[in-house]
């Protein structure tokens, strides 16, 4: 996994990380941007499952005053924040049909259009995306287009989840103590072996 975010993180090209809720897929994208020639640039990040289509698309490309009820001023998008950076789009696979085409439409003119508004704006960017669902799944029910995935997996990383690399648990849960301990004022320094064991035990 290492060596995959190093190799990554060399190029430029589009990145799709897979894996389970709670994998760490955000920690690869960080990774990635550090690591990267843009790693003085912004790191953005949107979760494509948290809004509805009309707030998705304001987030994204921004907004002028009085595009839609609410619009009080003018809004800069995610994609605009993100010039000469990283745009992490995260749950890319609970992403609407029609923001799709759109988000489809800047990857290739890398040009984003307020919402209101017909003026491009140019972007540079590099887009890292994620997800937990199936793509090909999804493309094979219609729910997600083959152009856009073209588009997205010119590297695929696969994060394993935490069951499948189980040595790293101890090491995962005494730095959870040392930060809980230290946020709480507590002097707890270790984890007893039974406690241990059922972390271990546990399907992550």
């Amino acid at each position: 996994l290492y060596e995959h975010i190093r190799n990554a993180s060399a190029s430029e090209a589009p990145v799709l990380i897979l894996g389970e809720s709670g994998s760490g897929k955000n920690l690869v994208a960080q990774a990635i941007k550090k690591l990267s020639r843009r790693k003085e640039g912004p790191f953005v990040q949107m979760n494509c499952a948290a809004l509805n289509e009309q707030l998705l698309e304001s987030e994204l490309f921004g907004h002028k005053k009085g595009s839609f009820t609410g619009a009080i001023s003018d809004r800069t998008g995610r994609f605009e924040a993100a010039h000469d950076g990283v745009i992490f789009l995260d749950e890319i696979g609970d992403m609407p049909m029609t923001m799709q085409v759109k988000l489809l439409r800047v990857l290739e003119e890398k040009v984003v259009e307020r919402v209101g508004e017909h003026k491009p704006i140019p972007v540079n960017i590099r887009l890292v995306s994620a997800t937990n669902k199936d793509l090909g799944g999804l493309l094979n029910a219609g729910k997600f287009r083959e152009d856009l995935l073209y588009r997205i997996n010119s590297i695929v990383i696969k994060v394993p989840p935490l069951r499948e690399r189980r040595e790293d648990i101890p090491r995962i849960a005494l730095h959870y103590l040392r930060k809980i301990s230290s946020v709480n004022n507590k002097d707890i320094r270790s984890i007893s072996q039974s406690a241990m064991e059922l972390l271990a035990d546990f399907h992550w």
